[in-house]
């Protein structure tokens, strides 16, 4: 799972401790399971999560890409979870709390692309860095855990995040790699999820982390082209003839084509 193939629209936390939603998640129309052995696994039951989700790879999820969230560099828990990985065919591992280059060390070693959390102010100074290195294929915003490290009153409230937001889909796109809009936390609020997701694709993120399986596919529908926009490229391509011109009210350029054939090759997928 590398930057030349296309991106995961929607990306589900899968908790490595509910053996009901592991076996669920084979059956739903996510781009990119990722199974948590981070945050959604209470302390006591670590063991039990890393022996379930290697249960879980091993039997195999077929036709599906699958990633799993260790816990962040310094904390104990990494060690036997990076352990827990090894043999296991897995397409990308997810870092939390990656605030520099340095945080990637530990899961180098497994050989598969990480994905790393922009989490901290921090880490939205690093992000340029960290999204440069080799071993990482794309950046996941956690703006959950930056609202907390910025003290804001409400955490929902992107707007106050927005220089952070836009810094990581900046860093990616500078280097080359995906770029990961965060969860949205209100899982009831269907229409609350829909506006922010179209939010994110509107701010560049290529796909969004969710953490309930409702939100799949409003996810890949938002992320996915509209039958206007797939309408629109193929009217514009039509009437491209090479060089600037005058399109549809508009001026267009080769760059324009280019984008337009981009968005009907994401149309197939």
């Amino acid at each position: 799972m590398t930057p030349s193939d296309y991106p995961p629209r929607s990306l589900l936390y899968v908790p490595g401790s509910n053996a009901r939603a592991l076996e669920k998640a084979q059956g739903l129309a996510a781009d990119l399971l990722i199974i948590d052995l981070e945050d959604a696994v209470p302390a006591d039951r670590k063991i039990e999560a890393r022996a379930a989700m290697r249960n879980a790879v091993e039997a195999g999820y077929p036709g599906k890409r699958v990633a799993v969230r260790v816990n962040a560099t310094g904390s104990w828990e990494q060690e036997a979870d990076i352990a827990a990985l090894y043999g296991l065919a897995i397409d990308a591992v997810v870092l939390p709390k990656v605030d520099a280059v340095a945080d990637l060390e530990p899961v180098r070693g497994l050989g598969v692309p990480i994905l790393a959390m922009i989490e901290t102010p921090v880490a939205i100074y690093a992000a340029r860095d960290i999204a440069a290195d080799q071993a990482v294929t794309g950046l996941i915003a956690g703006l959950n855990d930056l609202a907390h490290e910025l003290k804001l009153p409400d955490g929902m409230d992107r707007s106050a995040m927005s220089h952070a937001i836009q810094a990581i889909v900046l860093a990616a796109r500078a280097a080359g790699v995906w770029a990961f809009d965060g969860v949205y936390n209100a899982i009831d609020d269907a229409a609350g999820f829909a506006a922010e997701a179209a939010e994110g694709r509107r701010l560049g993120f290529d796909g969004k982390s969710l953490i309930h399986p409702s939100q799949v596919d409003p996810c890949n529908a938002a992320f996915a082209p509209s039958e206007r926009e797939i309408a629109a490229a193929e009217a514009l391509i039509a009437a491209a003839t090479g060089g600037a011109q005058r399109h549809d009210g508009r001026m267009i350029e080769d760059m324009h084509v280019a984008a337009a054939r981009a968005l009907l090759e994401r149309a197939k997928k």
